[in-house]
C-alpha cells in the first residue's frame, strides 16, 4: 500500500509567513561533546511547514486547536490537480473541477507544488491561494476539510475574507501540504496536529494512504 508523506520537513531553511519567527533548531546537548544524551530545541510560531488552523486564528472566538475533530482530519479525501495556468482558485474553477461530489475533504495541488521540489527558501507572495468565492463555494458543497500546498489558504494581499468564511463554517484549514509526488485521485487523510492548548493552529505530521487515479 502506498503512503505519501506529504508533511514538510521542518528546518531553518523552510520559509516562513513574513512578520513570523524564524525556526530555529539547535542542538544543546551533544554525546560527541561528552553529554548523556543528544538533546535539540525548537522555537517557531505554530504556522510553520505543514500546518492547521483552529477558528481562533482569524475569529478570536476561542475554538482552539485542540478542540479540531479528529474524525475531520482523518478519512476519505480527494487531491484535485490544478493546472499551473491557475492563478487564484475561484468559484467557476472549483465548479468545474472534477470533484466527486461526496467529497468532505479536499486537497488542492497547484504550480505552488513545484516549490517544494526546488531548492527555494524563500517566501513566495505569488502563491496559488482560493478566494473568497472559492471559500463560499467550499462551504456550500459541505467541505469539512480544505487543504493547500502553500503556507495559506488565502492570498497574500487579502488574508482575511477566505479564512473568516472558510473557519465561521467549521472548515479545517490544512495548509503547507507537499502534493509534489501525489497523484490525483482518493485517499485516506492521516492528519494529527501537535495537541497545543490554546493555540490558533499547530504544526501537523500528514500522509495519504492509497490512492486511486482519476
Amino acid at each position: 500500500m502506498k503512503i505519501y508523506d506529504i508533511s514538510l520537513p521542518i528546518s531553518p531553511n523552510l520559509p516562513v509567513w513574513p512578520g513570523d519567527p524564524k525556526i530555529e533548531l539547535e542542538q544543546i546537548a551533544s554525546m560527541d561533546k561528552g553529554d548523556d544524551a543528544n538533546v535539540s530545541r525548537i522555537a517557531a510560531g505554530v504556522h510553520i511547514g505543514t500546518h492547521v488552523d483552529a477558528p481562533h486564528h482569524f475569529l478570536n472566538d476561542g475554538r482552539t486547536v485542540e478542540n479540531l475533530k479528529l474524525d475531520i482530519l482523518t478519512g476519505t479525501a480527494f487531491v484535485l490537480h490544478l493546472d499551473d495556468d491557475v492563478d487564484i482558485i475561484t468559484a467557476k474553477i472549483l465548479d468545474a473541477a472534477p470533484i466527486p461530489p461526496s467529497t468532505l475533504r479536499l486537497l488542492l495541488r497547484t504550480r505552488n507544488s513545484h516549490q517544494w521540489t526546488s531548492d527555494s527558501r524563500n517566501f513566495d507572495p505569488y502563491f496559488v491561494a482560493i478566494s473568497a468565492d472559492g471559500a463560499e463555494w467550499l462551504v456550500a458543497h459541505d467541505i469539512q476539510l480544505v487543504g493547500v500546498d502553500y503556507l495559506s489558504v488565502a492570498p497574500f494581499d487579502a488574508p482575511i475574507p477566505t479564512h473568516q468564511i472558510l473557519l465561521k463554517a467549521g472548515i479545517i484549514a490544512l495548509e503547507g501540504c507537499d502534493l509534489s509526488q501525489v497523484p490525483q485521485g482518493k485517499y485516506e487523510l492521516y492528519c494529527l496536529p501537535l495537541k497545543l492548548v490554546g493555540s490558533d493552529g499547530a504544526p501537523a505530521r500528514a500522509i495519504l494512504v492509497g490512492g486511486v487515479e482519476n
